[in-house]
């Protein structure tokens, strides 16, 4: 048989670094999904998160040690790639069935677990060690194999090791682009999650048709090489180098962690931007890489020199970049106000280029780069491989870790970003006091005094929190948490609580607009005794259910800062919330805290959200709609408060008709008569069940303390609020239905976002709201509307007085006097009001989304 050509082997090295490639695109998918789906399953929470990210790089150390150690002994290095790649996807579709145990099962343990310490933890730690760590542990044999199979000589170890690594990371960065831009909303989550079995199974089987083939020797005989003498380097010494890897890896992830906090408070927090700043840290990696195959061809320069120059360079980056994203952010402006959807993308790559690029290739030069140095090690090309994948991924582990709940907490971003820079100058002293001659151990002392330095040195200069001085805002607390950045600031005399400096959970200038979201609820069931609030915010929704004669208060607010912040500064409007024995506080996931009890209530009210931001698409699906309405008594409403401003038509009838889906009845009230910032209630029924008029009554009269109030002025108080029957209306009947396998908010609301910024749509305020409820009150009219059977015909005519009265406010606010004036004549004459209630402003804190900044 004749000698296979050069051109062949590089042919067939092209198709292996193709299969390489999408193995890691695939490996991406599978990440990126694992992370929202064990969101789903434990809360969307940073605990749920890093659990989901710790298990997953376990499995990756642990499988590139056990199957790097194993990789020599296998006939065929490129067969058991195949084999790896086609157990991959067997395992990951076990996913499918091992979330379906779990969902069925969860509820019926938890009531066994819940009272024993760290049970819950426990049990879902083992869930997840279930679901993650056998298909992870197969992942992380793939490289040390398939290098064990292209690495046949050892000084290629440092250039074909690198190749290896670039490949395999540059289609993790296309994998986390496809898994957060397109393939969700093409595909659906299952179908995304399918694709990425399928591509597994087809480079396993490629791999092992490759491997069975008559030529596989070629690779392996006609592998370029640049095989030279390397008279300058030293025996290398394994323990720094498995140090080295261990520090590459816990810095590089720790100041991920931290650059993605940074960029959560400048950016709309969508499922997009987040994908964009990951990509960029994964397309640095990968050029970081590229470099190492460079830098490992260099045999002029000892190669202890090269990598203590990385390190340097690695820590002057990390400690510049939040210099940088101070410069490029304006101090934490918003980034691309006023922009439409693709000059947005824009703006935020270009930023996160900015701040993250340079820095992010050096980061990802060190750890391939290592490879250099362990060529003259004696151990084969798998198991060194492996080894140093197996300590890199665990230092991955503990940087991660660190960075969230330790570094953040304790010294902010630019703190964490100064010490972290300083690790980089601490391996490089190490690497001169291990591998030095005499003077360059006496000059370690230089890169440790830099460490001093870096430690030492204020940082006062970064902006923590975003003041919008068009309202005077002052700070008044602030916390640097694991899960957020949170404050308490006062705006124009009044407290509100800011999330990553952009969202706003509420305040004391809009006391009535969030007592409104207990109290008009409440106002219809007739024994109000158990509540559930998905969501606390400030507080003073919570607090005004203890205006009723309520048994239980359960609340969980997702943001452990922000239960602390309320707790220490709004105490006097929550009327007792945290000190009463009748309400329990949980800082968790609200979802999650829903569906894993079999505890039932008379009412769940959901809080008002931001649609677009990530993870929030998840509190408007079916599935959750569905837990909700398993966990209502008899006679229960489920309310899901919406903004209107910050939802256009299009996702206000998404989640209409998703919630009709769901329960038998759902009615829209709403929260006020503001005509610019309006709130509004969807609030579902089990049953179809008609309004009994003299509920509300009653209970005016017992929080008014006046027996003595007349039913039609109680009567017209309550009723002005409703707005209309979705379900007897059908006019949503025709709108998509929103599943956590199909988010349709989470990926349609960003875009909606920018356009409205843009001035390309609208919010469905003013009188785009108003069409809206002429609609409902003319489908199916007051006089054909099942839920106001039981109302004689002048309370009827309340329910047209609050139409009008919404009617007034839009075109006073539009300058037109007179039909403004009509309108209020109507209302006062179908009401026995004897004078208009206050003018409709929308109040100063209301929560929401505030685009605004120096950018």
């Amino acid at each position: 048989m004749s000698q296979p050509s050069v051109h062949t082997a590089a042919a067939r090295i092209s198709v292996l670094a193709a299969l390489f490639f999408v193995s890691g695109f695939a490996a991406l998918v599978y990440q990126v999904l694992w992370v929202r789906e064990l969101g789903l399953l434990f809360g969307s929470t940073a605990q749920a998160a890093a659990l989901a990210i710790a298990i997953f790089f376990a499995g990756i150390a642990s499988g590139g040690w056990f199957w790097g150690r194993r990789a020599k002994h296998f006939r065929s290095g490129l067969a058991a790639f195949g084999w790896l790649e086609l157990a991959v996807a067997a395992t990951a579709f076990g996913h499918f069935i091992l979330l379906d145990a779990y969902q069925a099962l969860y509820p019926a343990v938890f009531p066994l677990i819940s009272d024993i310490t760290g049970a819950d933890t426990v049990f879902k730690i083992l869930v997840a060690t279930i679901i993650l760590l056998p298909v992870s542990f197969l992942m992380g044999g793939t490289l040390p194999v398939l290098g064990h199979y292209l690495i046949r000589q050892p000084e290629d170890l440092g250039r074909l090791g690198s190749f290896l690594y670039a490949i395999n990371t540059g289609g993790a960065a296309t994998g986390a682009l496809a898994a957060g831009f397109m393939l969700p909303v093409w595909l659906g989550f299952d179908g995304a999650y399918a694709l990425a079995i399928g591509l597994d199974l087809l480079v396993g089987l490629t791999a092992i048709g490759l491997a069975r083939s008559r030529s596989e020797a070629m690779v392996a005989q006609v592998v370029p090489r640049q095989v030279a003498a390397d008279g300058h380097s030293k025996p290398e010494r394994s323990s720094l180098i498995w140090l080295l890897a261990f520090v590459s890896g816990f810095a590089a992830l720790a100041v991920e962690v931290v650059w993605t906090r940074l960029f959560s408070q400048v950016l709309q927090n969508s499922v997009y931007t987040y994908a964009l700043v990951l990509v960029v840290f994964l397309l640095a990696l990968t050029f970081g890489a590229s470099l190492a195959n460079r830098l490992s061809r260099i045999r002029s320069i000892l190669a202890e020199r090269i990598l203590m120059a990385l390190l340097v360079l690695a820590g002057i980056l990390v400690a510049a970049s939040p210099w940088m994203f101070e410069i490029a952010t304006g101090g934490l402006g918003y980034v691309g106000v006023g922009e439409d959807w693709w000059d947005y993308l824009t703006s935020v790559m270009t930023v996160a280029l900015i701040v993250m690029l340079v820095p992010g290739i050096m980061l990802g030069t060190v750890l391939p780069y290592l490879l250099r140095m362990l060529e003259s090690r004696s151990a084969s090309t798998g198991s060194t491989i492996g080894n140093l994948v197996a300590v890199n991924t665990l230092g991955a582990i503990g940087g991660a870790l660190i960075a969230g709940f330790v570094l953040l907490p304790m010294v902010g971003a630019a703190g964490s970003l100064l010490i972290l820079a300083a690790v980089y100058f601490s391996a490089v002293a190490l690497v001169m006091l291990v591998r030095g001659e005499r003077h360059q151990r006496l000059g370690a002392m230089l890169p440790a005094a830099v460490v001093i330095v870096l430690v030492a040195l204020p940082t006062d200069w970064a902006t923590t929190v975003y003041l919008n001085p068009a309202y005077n805002e002052r700070l008044i607390a602030y916390e640097e948490g694991s899960h957020a950045t949170a404050a308490v600031i006062e705006r124009e005399g009044h407290l509100l609580i800011r999330v990553n400096n952009h969202y706003t959970l509420g305040g004391t200038g809009a006391l009535e607009s969030e007592r409104n979201q207990a109290l008009i609820p409440m106002m219809l069931h007739p024994e109000p005794r158990d509540i559930f609030f998905l969501g606390m915010g400030t507080g003073i929704t919570a607090g005004a259910a203890l205006l009723f004669e309520v048994e239980r208060v359960v609340v969980c607010e997702i943001l452990p800062e922000v239960v602390r912040l309320a707790r220490a500064h709004f105490g006097p409007w929550t009327e007792g919330l945290f000190e009463d024995e009748r309400v329990e506080i949980h800082a968790e996931d609200g979802r999650n805290c829903l569906s894993r009890s079999p505890e039932t209530y008379d009412l769940i009210i959901s809080d008002l959200f931001t649609p677009w931001k990530a993870g929030t698409g998840n509190l408007y699906t079916l599935e959750h709609y569905r837990t909700a309405a398993r966990r209502l008594n008899e006679g229960g409403l489920f309310v899901q408060w919406i903004p209107t401003y910050q939802v256009s038509e299009t996702e206000f009838g998404i989640i209409a008709r998703t919630m009709d889906e769901a329960f038998d009845q759902v009615l829209l009230w709403r929260g006020d008569l503001f005509p610019s910032q309006s709130i509004v209630a969807l609030i579902g029924q089990n049953r179809t069940e008609p309004l009994d008029p003299q509920v509300p009554i009653a209970h005016g009269r017992a929080l008014a303390g006046n027996p003595d109030l007349p039913d039609d002025l109680l009567a017209a108080v309550n009723l002005r609020f409703y707005a209309g029957n979705i379900t007897a209306s059908g006019l949503f009947d025709d709108h998509a239905i929103n599943t956590d396998n199909r988010p349709l908010i989470e990926y349609q609301a960003p875009r909606t976002q920018r356009a409205v910024q843009a001035g390309q749509a609208r919010w469905l305020t003013g009188d785009q709201l108003g069409l809206l409820y002429e609609r409902l009150i003319q489908n199916p009219g007051v006089d054909r509307d099942p839920y106001l059977a039981h109302l004689s015909r002048t309370q009827r005519g309340y329910v047209i007085a609050g139409r009008s009265y919404y009617h007034y406010g839009v075109y006073r606010m539009a300058g037109r006097d007179e039909q403004a004036a009509m309108l209020l004549d109507d209302f006062l004459a179908r009401t026995p009001f004897e004078r208009p209630p206050p003018e409709p402003e929308p109040p100063q804190t209301l929560s929401g989304w505030e685009e605004s900044g120096r950018r």
